[in-house]
């Protein structure tokens, strides 16, 4: 066996071993989610395929499951919506425009965004009390938006930068104004990057949870982490199938998004990394 091919196989031994690592709590979390049993596991407890807790999950009043992965689903998408836009108006003026001191503001943004939310959420629920958002969608919305604004920014500002400039001269010069070549220029060809930036933040708000237990009360605006959080107070003990069908079906949302957006993502992460 020659070194080249050694070294094939060790590189596909370990990338099957990290996929599978990666993989098995999934594997595990559907599988206990269709079993009869949680503990199939064990020698007496046989596994038997059974819908009862997706069935138990999706139609239960008194879960509100499908109440809370819709607030997940509007409150996660209008906060990736909001700080993509935003983000990509900021990160235009920091690569375009001769703002002074960017650098020092990129940086003042990042160690902003480093302060652990837990110091946080004492003001923001007197904030949201004040205002009267306490259990709406927008006492998430704007805290999620402004959570995921530092992370869009540093993303598209990497990849704004490796847009070439000549697109913004050729744009002046037909008689384009700044907001007319961010649209029409910039966003096309940024568009991977944009995609990428907007599914992580769709992402990071989706799976956040000391927020939206903080700053809601019942089923008409708390999302789906919190709702599986409190399964347990529901059913006054812990029901690891309906658990395990939850986050299952919970999963689908982010999966169909990836899959559906790989090629743009993939383009977007890789393009912004590399000039030219």
């Amino acid at each position: 066996m020659t070194e080249e091919q050694s070294k094939s196989i060790l590189v596909a031994l370990g990338a099957v071993l990290t996929v599978v690592f990666c993989l098995s709590p999934f594997f595990y979390m559907a599988l206990t989610s269709l079993s009869r049993h949680p503990d199939f596991l064990l020698p007496d407890k046989p596994f038997g395929i059974t819908f009862s807790n997706f069935l138990s999950v999706i139609c239960s009043d008194s879960v509100h499951f499908m109440a809370f992965l819709r607030n997940s689903l509007i409150i996660s998408a209008a906060s990736a919506v909001i700080s993509v836009l935003i983000a990509s108006l900021a990160a235009y003026a920091v690569t375009r425009l001769p703002v002074p001191g960017k650098i020092f503001l990129m940086f003042l943004i990042l160690s902003v965004s480093m302060f652990p939310p837990v110091s946080l959420v004492s003001y923001l629920f007197k904030l949201m009390s004040v205002l009267g958002w306490v259990n709406t969608y927008q006492a998430l919305v704007f805290p999620y938006t402004a959570w995921t604004l530092p992370l869009s920014l540093w993303i598209l500002v990497s990849y704004f930068a490796q847009v070439p400039r000549d697109l913004d001269k050729a744009g002046l010069i037909d008689g384009c104004s700044r907001l007319q070549i961010l649209i029409k220029v910039i966003f096309p060809v940024a568009a991977p990057g944009i995609f990428s930036t907007m599914l992580l933040a769709f992402i990071f708000a989706f799976n956040e949870f000391l927020f939206a237990l903080m700053l809601t009360t019942d089923h008409s605006a708390r999302t789906i982490p919190v709702g599986i959080a409190l399964f347990e107070g529901l059913h006054g003990q812990i029901p690891w199938g309906e658990i395990m069908a939850a986050a299952t079906i919970t999963t689908i949302p982010v999966v169909i998004l990836t899959l559906v957006f790989q090629r743009r993502i993939i383009q977007g992460l890789t393009r912004g990394a590399v000039k030219g």
